[in-house]
């Protein structure tokens, strides 16, 4: 099992959640968050002040899926994200070596 974490710009978030559903993902998770990378931020003027915004508001996606979809499953969310701008994000995979449903205590590809 994997989980891929994906970080991707706010306005691309419904485009994404619907090619996975396409693709036959039943969960995920969905986190604002924060940060910089290459994009650096920028400045804004609001009512005649300069200001840095040094962290940029994205959004993070985290999923579970068999490793057998992971290939797949990352080409959908490059595929979906993608403007081709400095700062589209970056996907993150890790191998996961349990996984665990609460409400029933199954374990790793059931409780998925």
């Amino acid at each position: 099992m994997r989980k891929i974490e994906a970080i991707i710009r706010q306005h691309k978030l419904e485009t994404v959640k619907d090619a996975l559903s396409d693709l036959g993902i039943q969960g995920m998770t969905v986190i604002e968050v924060r940060g910089f990378g290459r994009q650096k931020g920028h400045t804004a003027v609001y009512r005649g002040a300069e200001y840095s915004i040094d962290l940029i508001p994205k959004i993070k996606i985290e999923i579970v899926v068999a490793e057998t979809r992971s290939a797949e499953v990352i080409q959908t969310i490059v595929d979906a994200a993608k403007t081709g701008e400095v700062g589209d994000g970056k996907i993150f995979v890790t191998d996961l070596s349990q996984v665990v449903r609460i409400r029933t205590g199954e374990l790793d590809h059931d409780a998925i």
